[in-house]
């Protein structure tokens, strides 16, 4: 189980949204490396960076931040927003990045995420947003008609490395994760789930730790833990102690 702290570039600089409204951005760091390294010093195995501005642009837009971010950190990196070519994933993997993740071009081109994953094994993940129940699209600015677990089983067998499924009604509001989608999408395919969007408290750090969250890889966090409601120290003792116990 792993608890990925998240850095959302818009601009440059380290924010995050409400609702996915990019008109509601509270800037948290103006220096994203900085951030980076700050979650390394605090213990976290992994960091989960979002281009923002790529996102609803099709293509990078804070590169600049990204690349510094992967010069700051020896954590493994796992990046979304605006990655829609295959070039543009080999060209960011060659840079260091340990995973690329899919989100619109998921939606759109399928082939292109199942190339991909034959092409560069164990380096690709699809993100899954979800609004109302249904994908949404191009930085969540658009809705389909295309259900959760449909999308998602359209990768089973093609080596995706994992899901990252985000309800977007939750996310940025402190409201909690949609643990009954979250857990309904994990029971549905092979592919490892990573929840996203409204973890809160320690208490969703103990719920991911439940007997039937297991299956997941992990959870994101981002608001709560820049507005300090979760101790980053507390809420890594308690996942270590959950690994010790499972290899006792």
């Amino acid at each position: 189980m792993i608890l990925f702290p998240a850095i959302d570039l818009k601009g440059g600089q380290c924010v995050r949204l409400k609702l996915g409204d990019m008109q509601q951005a509270t800037v948290y760091n103006t220096d994203p490396s900085a951030q980076a390294r700050s979650f390394e010093d605090q213990g976290f195995e992994w960091l989960h960076v979002v281009d923002l501005d790529g996102a609803f642009a099709g293509h990078s837009a804070n590169g600049d931040a990204v690349e510094a971010i992967l010069k700051a950190t020896d954590n493994p990196v796992q990046l979304g927003g605006g990655i829609r070519t295959l070039d543009h994933i080999e060209a960011w993997l060659s840079r260091g990045l340990r995973r690329v993740i899919l989100g619109t071009v998921a939606v759109r081109n399928p082939a292109l995420v199942i190339e991909a994953c034959r092409k560069f094994p164990g380096h690709v993940a699809v993100g899954i947003d979800a609004k109302g129940g249904k994908v949404a699209v191009e930085g969540w600015a658009e809705a389909s008609e295309l259900g959760i677990i449909e999308l998602a089983r359209k990768f089973e067998g093609a080596g995706v490395a994992a899901i990252i499924y985000t309800d977007i009604d939750r996310d940025g509001i402190l409201a909690g994760i949609n643990w009954t989608s979250t857990l309904e999408l994990a029971d549905a395919v092979s592919i490892p789930v990573i929840a996203s969007g409204g973890l809160a408290s320690l208490d969703d750090v103990m719920r991911m730790l439940e007997p039937d969250a297991r299956k997941l890889e992990g959870a994101i966090s981002g608001r709560a833990l820049y507005d300090g409601r979760i101790d980053p120290k507390e809420a890594l003792a308690l996942i270590k102690a959950a690994r010790t116990k499972e290899t006792a």
